[in-house]
């Protein structure tokens, strides 16, 4: 699946070592607070995971675990290009708290963070090979020093017989990225783990499926899908003629 994430982690203090202590979240408490970060939407209870598999979960679906003093909810409708455009109301909710917003997907070498102190943006990053950088607000954090200093280089090489031209960042999004999430949250994705991360696989999260009441129905969702698989061509078939030529071939 590659490294991927969509997490968004309140706290009173330094989240790793919040993470660290916590035990088993209490389910009418966290759903108490998925409610409320998704007001007026339809939320219902189903199987959870783990905060090593939960930062991506499928679409509709929320994992997450509410403890006294930090909360993680795992969401990739979390994950937004320009992480200052969080909605004001998930902003507002951490008042008096620190929020810290962790986005990554490694199909496209995309990563994006953020944090907020008392409501207030600090440091905001999203950057990718596709788009550069969209987003670069704040001084950056001490994780981020070696990359900007060019101690990480991308390393990556076009083939030799390929006209690319070479990796357009300084470094690799998903290696910064890492270091964002072990610094930011005190675990990684990929990587070898070091001896005092959290243990993320033995945190568990509990599991939402949640509906925007503004958004479409799985049915007209299923519909739309339908529609556009019926507008698009049959595919066309071609063989080789009798003078080495592509000819369109009616047998297949």
């Amino acid at each position: 699946m590659g490294a991927k994430t969509g997490l968004l982690v309140y706290a009173d203090g330094d989240v790793p070592e919040l993470l660290r202590r916590v035990g088993a979240a209490d389910r009418d408490r966290t759903a108490t607070m998925v409610r409320r970060l998704y007001p007026g939407w339809e939320v219902e209870e189903r199987e959870g995971s783990n905060l090593a598999d939960g930062v991506y979960p499928p679409k509709g679906t929320v994992y997450a675990a509410s403890w006294s003093g930090v909360e993680v909810i795992g969401d990739r409708g979390m994950m937004i290009d320009l992480p200052s455009q969080l909605p004001e109301h998930l902003v507002a909710a951490s008042a008096g708290r620190r929020l810290v917003l962790h986005n990554m997907h490694s199909v496209v070498d995309w990563l994006a963070f953020a944090v907020w102190e008392d409501g207030r943006l600090v440091r905001s990053l999203s950057l990718s090979p596709d788009d550069g950088i969209m987003e670069n607000i704040g001084e950056p954090f001490p994780f981020e020093q070696p990359y900007w200093a060019g101690e990480h280089s991308a390393d990556v090489i076009p083939w030799p017989d390929e006209d690319e031209e070479p990796y357009p960042l300084p470094f690799h999004p998903l290696d910064m990225g890492e270091d964002a999430l072990r610094a930011l949250c005190g675990f990684i994705q990929e990587g070898r783990p070091k001896a005092n991360d959290v243990d993320a696989d033995h945190i568990r999260l509990h599991g939402f499926r949640v509906g925007d009441p503004h958004g479409p129905t799985p049915v007209k969702q299923e519909a739309e899908l339908q529609s556009a698989g019926a507008a698009i061509a049959p595919p066309s078939f071609y063989t080789f003629g009798p003078d080495g030529l592509l000819v369109e071939s009616n047998d297949l």
